[in-house]
């Protein structure tokens, strides 16, 4: 029975299972994300570093009025800092922070390849061993031209904690009057002791 339902998939369920994906490379690897987590791909600059942020948080830039964390991927899978090449870019994509919104985030890659589509039949499951990265960050392997590609499931790339740590840092970085406030207050000379506030 469940081989005579399989036989009648019509059209468009059997199309719904190519997926389309965004290929890029670290270092001599090649990975790739789900097309619709992708907002857009920018050359990489103009990223402004910030105090007291773990070694993958590259910094944040101004896309268009809105401050967007910078993740350095090879950093946050233990790879040592990206150096920045010729072909560095950033890819933003859009996630799920876990509260019921999503928020761009850019990612550093080496270089960006190409949009290639996927059947469901050509992605095997994350290997149990032997991947460089951890096992939770993949979402499967496709094979593509004969080779396998690391599909990532973004989602996982982030922790919770680290999830807010983004919203958090964020938020700081578009709020420059809340920023100035706490600096005035920090500045603002002390009272004498007994003195009273008029």
């Amino acid at each position: 029975m469940s081989q005579m339902l399989k036989r009648e998939r019509t059209a468009a369920e059997q199309a719904d299972e190519h997926a389309q994906y965004l290929t890029f490379h670290l270092g001599q690897e090649m990975f790739a994300v789900g097309i619709l987590q992708v907002r857009e791909i920018i050359e990489y600059g103009n990223v402004t570093t910030v105090p007291m942020m773990p070694m993958f948080i590259r910094g944040v830039i101004n896309l268009r009025g809105s401050v967007v964390p910078v993740i350095d991927l090879a950093a946050r899978f233990g790879r040592g800092v990206s150096q920045v090449q010729r072909r560095s870019c950033i890819v933003i994509v859009e996630v799920d922070t876990g509260e019921e919104e999503r928020r761009q985030l850019g990612v550093m890659v080496d270089a960006v390849s190409e949009v290639v589509e996927i059947p469901a039949s050509d992605i095997e499951p994350p290997p149990s061993f032997g991947a460089k990265i951890r096992t939770e960050f993949i979402a499967g392997m496709g094979k593509v031209a004969g080779r396998f590609v690391i599909l990532l499931n973004i989602g996982k790339v982030l922790a919770v904690e680290d999830m807010a740590l983004l919203v958090q840092l964020g938020q700081s970085q578009e709020d420059p009057e809340s920023a100035a406030t706490k600096q005035m207050a920090l500045e603002a000379p002390a009272l004498p002791a007994g003195s009273e506030v008029v």
